[in-house]
């Protein structure tokens, strides 16, 4: 069987008795972990051919076995989000073909109404008998190998467009970072993953090395910022996996002069900020790579440690920095005193002018796809600029989709939801830079009448079909908003602006929404400082 497969991996550890797994009091060897991987995979054969199976789940031992019986006896898991409403998850699962959903405990009220709505069969994720003793007679003969071009997986990200997309997950897209990032590790590492699998990061940043190398893999159900150095401490933790924010959530915890003495060597992840991850390494004693990606994996920047703070390292061979507009690559950014003094210019989108990468496409999205790949090259939709030695700096993801604590999100669902609002007369949602990691959504009105927060609360607590994140952080109250000749709303222009405007702005805060003041302004930006993050607010 070729080693470029997710199933190759699995049965490289089939007769491995060491360590393999650990969730909360129980544990496994890779043995076992293989053995409860074929016997979830026979389950899946037994309701049909090339299933494809929508899991809402925490990060539970079953999870894992059911996605590495899809791999061995080939069916597909999608990944449903489940932090996103009903009727986004209904609009999910119908994309993806789902024909069986399968939930863990604290989703299956969720999944009710999913399944009943694509008239299709619901049962608790445990009901694959991932975890029941297994027997090899009930496990039939192994599958033919897989192709490294097979799908296995259907993970959703957000587009330009506002449609949700699901990206093709294939053998060899999880083998491939795999086997590089396993690399990193050896049989006696121990890796912790507590960001969710419904995410390529975790998928491919923690379980594939694990799997890789033969070190055994630590799931905790959901993130944790105090648990997490306990779980270090406990399980022998030696390599982590995060995404944005989590670094800036452990940093907040209270600091105890013992922090470093725990097994940590190396944390990987992306979209930590400069100050949140040497603090971090500092802290807690160990090393932290943070790297760039995303879900489709056609571009990856190597960290580069000797380069200044904040970048992403250098471009690689066939990614460029070109203008969106003419195709044309960006100047360098011209920098006094950490400030981009030509950002108009020097910001550009990142694209693999070489092709795809591992980017095997969206599924059953051919207009998705064309615009991604465009005369052979990939167009990320990530902004990023370049300095004059050529280290690159991440600049945000463009004005029609934006990033929140590690969830993609399309501002369109978003900007309709707004118009229905009593009185909007036009509705703008744009992405503006959060001060530790990410963006934060904010959403200019044009309001026929006085502005209402109590009325405009309880109408965002009445949408099924918007996420808890995808609710606005700033409202700006506008008579009118920039708009070109053909009356589209100049989103980069508000963008730009973001909270620091002449109108009137209100913010949510955990006590509500109230206007936001000058008092209020100055303390943003002075958490953007301690964050390292000031640039983001020029550029």
């Amino acid at each position: 069987m070729t080693a470029n497969t997710l199933a190759a991996l699995l049965l490289a550890r089939a007769e491995d008795d060491r360590p393999g797994l650990m969730f909360e009091d129980a544990a496994w060897s890779w043995r076992a972990h293989v053995a409860a991987c074929r016997a979830a995979g026979a389950w899946l054969s037994r309701r049909g051919t090339g299933l494809h199976v929508g899991v809402l789940s925490e990060n539970v031992p079953d999870l894992v076995f059911l996605l590495g019986g899809a791999a061995l006896a080939g069916h597909v898991v999608v990944a449903l989000n489940p932090t996103r409403s009903v009727d986004e998850l209904i609009r999910d699962a119908r994309a993806t073909d789902v024909g069986l959903l399968l939930s863990d405990g604290p989703y299956e009220g969720v999944a009710r109404p999913v399944s009943e709505a694509l008239g299709v069969g619901a049962l608790p994720l445990s009901a694959a008998g991932a975890q029941a003793e297994v027997d090899p007679g009930a496990v039939q003969e192994e599958p033919p190998a897989p192709d490294p071009a097979d799908l296995v997986m259907l993970i959703f990200t957000s587009g330009t467009s506002g449609r949700p997309r699901a990206v093709r997950i294939t053998q060899r897209k999880i083998a491939v970072p795999g086997a590089s990032l396993g690399a990193l590790l050896t049989p006696e590492d121990v890796v912790y993953c507590s960001m969710p699998l419904f995410h390529s990061g975790a998928l491919m940043a923690a379980y594939a090395p694990a799997m890789s190398s033969g070190a055994a893999l630590v799931l905790r159900r959901r993130f944790s910022a105090s648990g997490l150095l306990p779980d270090v401490r406990r399980y022998g933790c030696t390599y982590l996996h995060y995404v944005g924010k989590a670094l800036s959530y452990v940093l907040a915890t209270p600091e105890r002069p013992d922090d470093a003495d725990n097994p940590l060597k190396i944390a990987f992840g992306n979209e930590g900020s400069a100050v949140a991850t040497r603090r971090f390494g500092e802290r807690f004693g160990c090393h932290v790579i943070d790297a760039f990606g995303s879900t489709e994996t056609a571009i990856s920047l190597t960290p580069d440690p000797s380069g200044p703070p904040g970048c992403l390292g250098r471009l690689p061979e066939g990614v460029a920095i070109l203008d969106p507009f003419t195709g044309r690559p960006c100047p360098p950014g011209r920098v006094e005193d950490g400030r981009l003094l030509n950002a108009d210019e020097a910001v550009g989108e990142l694209v693999n002018t070489a092709g795809a990468g591992l980017f095997e496409g969206y599924y059953n999205d051919s207009e998705a796809d064309a615009e991604r790949i465009r005369d052979g090259a990939f167009w990320s939709g990530d902004l990023a600029w370049m300095d004059a030695d050529g280290y690159v700096f991440f600049a945000g993801r463009g004005t029609e989709r934006l990033r929140v604590d590690g969830e993609n999100l399309a501002v369109a669902p978003i900007e309709a939801a707004l118009r229905e609002f009593g009185g909007v007369i036009e509705a703008a949602v744009y992405p503006v830079p959060d001060a530790a990691a990410g963006d934060q959504v904010m959403a200019a009105l044009v309001l026929e009448e006085a502005f209402d927060p109590d009325a405009f609360t309880a109408f965002l607590a009445s949408r099924r079909d918007l996420g808890s994140k995808s609710l606005p952080r700033y409202i700006r109250l506008s008579e009118d908003l920039p708009q070109t000749a053909s009356h589209k709303v100049i989103k980069r222009v508000l963008a730009r602006e973001g909270w620091r405007t002449g109108d009137p702005v209100w913010w949510r805060t955990p006590a509500g929404l109230r206007p936001l003041t000058d008092a209020d302004t100055k303390g943003i930006e002075e958490e953007f400082v301690r964050h390292g993050r000031q640039h983001l607010l020029e550029t």
